[in-house]
């Protein structure tokens, strides 16, 4: 009955464990949600009428114009004919596998990678392979070694504060990456939701902007800077891909939500979006750092971790090897919610021992009574 490709559909298993998550007892690190407290309150009642008519499939134009105004700034090459609003950066994700998957295609990403990535390209049933990745970047002779072996579609790398590592890209990497890929033509997906939430001023120009030959797509997320409900992301992309990603985009669902790109672009274009952006970092660091100083106080002796820099995500590499994925059931029956780190990485046999926790949605009075859950569901594994 069903397309073929449905036997490759796995459910989420974030979407799945926030359904647990949703219990009031429970104390949730498992998904990336940003906090409550830091939405902007928003007043209906002067939105533009003409925003409730449909509109483009590209997006709005002086939304589009904006992001690409911004993007130059970054040093990114493009104009607004290269934006495309998107309904969430997620969307990309589909479009771009709609764009360059078949049956067997191979595609780089980074180990560990996004997860919600790997479970789009696997339903397009692509071959995903990673690449090493350090606290620099992506090591490079890996990352060539696999271009020549696999000969992928295209690379899809999260540079700015990387999900689920926290990885931020040197300037040396992200010019070496970049050289690599106008070496052998290679697509690059540039995946950039978390780089406004820089709380050590670490953030760096984007990949893309020193390529000079190879195609490129850059995604963009106003979800973690204003309100994720309304799903508004968007793609700029090289000029040779930016008609095929608006017909598929046309083909998917016409066009994004007028209201949210409304929304956008108030937040765009308002004089104190300098002043906003740092009260939310400064918002974000305060939490980072209380979730530090929990971890170093509940968890020094179970496992490593690097502070990120930026993001949403603490990834650690626990002191002992073990599958951390049938803890969760155990971890939710005792009032807490983690990821396990197996489901960030593509290979069939995955590598043991890693959990990600998020530290953004939870107030910085819970954290240490949730490690503290943790931590006895870690040391009761132990001597099971």
């Amino acid at each position: 009955m069903f397309a073929q490709r449905i036997q490759h559909l796995t459910s989420s298993i974030i979407r799945e464990i926030l359904a647990s998550a949703q219990k009031p007892n429970v104390i949730s690190f498992a998904g990336g949600l940003p906090a409550e407290g830091s939405f902007p309150d928003i007043d209906w009642s002067v939105l533009p009428n003409k925003v409730r008519q449909y509109g483009m499939s590209e997006g709005e134009p002086e939304l589009r114009e904006a992001i690409a105004a911004e993007a130059r700034q970054k040093g990114i090459s493009c104009d607004a004919s290269q934006v495309l609003i998107l309904s969430g950066s997620q969307q990309g994700l589909d479009l771009v596998s709609k764009l360059f998957i078949d049956p067997d295609s191979n595609v780089l990403v980074e180990s560990p990678t996004y997860l919600a990535a790997l479970q789009c390209f696997n339903l397009f049933q692509a071959n995903c392979r990673g690449v090493n990745l350090s606290s620099q970047g992506p090591d490079i002779a890996n990352f060539e070694h696999q271009i020549r072996d696999y000969k992928p579609r295209f690379t899809y790398l999260i540079p700015s504060f990387q999900n689920p590592s926290g990885t931020c890209y040197t300037p040396e990497s992200r010019q070496a990456v970049a050289a690599l890929l106008d070496q052998y033509n290679l697509p690059l997906i540039e995946d950039e939701p978390y780089c406004e939430l820089d709380y050590d001023n670490l953030a760096k120009p984007p990949i893309c902007s020193f390529m000079k030959t190879a195609p490129w797509i850059y995604f963009g997320s106003f979800s973690k800077v204003l309100i994720p409900g309304l799903r508004i992301g968007y793609l700029i992309a090289h000029p040779d891909l930016i008609t095929p990603l608006v017909r598929l985009k046309q083909a998917s669902d016409l066009h994004t939500n007028r209201p949210g790109q409304w929304l956008a672009l108030e937040y765009m274009n308002s004089a104190d979006k300098p002043q906003r952006l740092e009260r939310l970092r400064e918002f974000y660091r305060v939490r980072r750092d209380a979730f530090a100083a929990a971890l170093e106080s509940e968890f020094a002796d179970l496992a490593e971790w690097q502070i990120p820099s930026g993001g949403l995500f603490f990834w650690l590499k626990l002191k002992k090897t073990v599958d951390t994925r049938p803890l969760l059931k155990i971890a939710l029956e005792a009032g807490v919610a983690f990821m396990p780190g197996e489901a960030f990485f593509a290979e069939e046999n995955p590598p043991h021992g890693y959990i990600r926790l998020n530290f953004s949605h939870t107030e910085p009075e819970l954290m240490v009574e949730g490690l503290r859950r943790l931590r006895k569901v870690l040391l009761e594994s132990d001597n099971a």
